[in-house]
């Protein structure tokens, strides 16, 4: 079914996300079941029978966000197999995604982000309290994605035009300015990184104790950790911290399009979602100050 190959196009050719990649390689190999037990030949299927398969998927208890990723994998493979002349027709193609509502981007108060980060007492004295305030500093501080986080180098660093080279998805490389509290703070934890001695020392600017690279799961445990101290919200990951970033550039009067080459967005919908919690504000202000409210 050419599915290797296909995984080895998206990884390395369209330098897909590794999120993006195991989801597809999972959705190809529940299709691949399917068509071995319904003797589907991959090559001969119809519009029709895609659209039965997604609706199967759905009728199986799963979401029309599940349903739509599944979609899209498919759609990508299927384009794949045209391009090695494996299938002369893409019958995912004409299929419609499902609707989904949309969901607002959850952040946290600003305010008490702000607090928290200029509390010195709230960070262990020690090397890791350091390196947990550098990473809430850099997520709030720039609106970088967790993946992005953890790629930056030491080197990507340009402490003389205030900026930090960022590589977003599929590689794609953006600059993102720095204020003067975030680059005292890196001068600051790149001196106490480099006189710690660590037996492996890691290329990247965020490690562990022991000085190795840091994961996915120490960053969700850090931020968690500290955002659990100023709200009551059940999301904390991450990504929070990056919709706070975009939505107080937004209130503070920022330009959308500024906003979405921060953000290394490739489109401006995708930014333009943060306009719905402005306005969302806006009609709480309103309900609370106006006597008609």
């Amino acid at each position: 079914m050419f599915i290797d190959r296909f995984i080895r196009f998206i990884t390395y050719e369209r330098r897909f996300s590794k999120h993006t990649v195991a989801a597809y390689s999972h959705e190809l190999a529940v299709y691949a079941d399917y068509l071995e037990a319904t003797d589907t030949d991959i090559t001969r299927i119809t519009h029709r029978q895609a659209r039965a398969y997604l609706a199967m998927r759905l009728d199986s208890g799963r979401s029309p966000v599940s349903v739509n990723r599944s979609l899209a994998a498919l759609r990508t493979y299927y384009r794949f197999l045209m391009r090695e002349g494996v299938t002369a027709q893409n019958p995912f193609a004409l299929v419609k995604a499902l609707k989904t509502p949309k969901k607002l981007p959850v952040t946290v108060d600003k305010d008490k982000l702000t607090a928290l980060l200029d509390t010195a007492e709230v960070f262990p004295d020690t090397f890791e309290g350091l390196r947990d305030k550098m990473v809430l500093e850099l997520l709030f501080g720039t609106g970088i994605r967790l993946a992005e986080l953890l790629q930056i180098r030491e080197e990507h660093i340009d402490f003389y035009n205030g900026n930090i080279r960022i590589f977003g998805k599929r590689n794609k490389e953006r600059l993102v300015p720095m204020n003067k509290s975030l680059q005292m703070l890196l001068r600051y934890y790149i001196d106490e990184k480099n006189i710690q001695h660590f037996d492996n020392k890691s290329p990247y600017l965020i490690v562990t104790k022991k000085g190795k690279d840091a994961y996915p799961g120490l960053i969700y445990d850090i931020v968690t950790h500290y955002l659990s101290g100023i709200s009551a919200q059940r999301k904390k990951s991450p990504h929070v911290l990056r919709h706070t970033f975009a939505t107080t550039l937004l209130d503070n009067g920022a330009d959308l399009n500024a906003i979405k080459e921060l953000l290394g967005h490739a489109g401006l919908a995708a930014t333009q979602v943060y306009t719905h919690n402005s306005v969302e504000r806006l009609k709480s202000i309103y309900k609370q100050a106006h006597p008609k409210a």
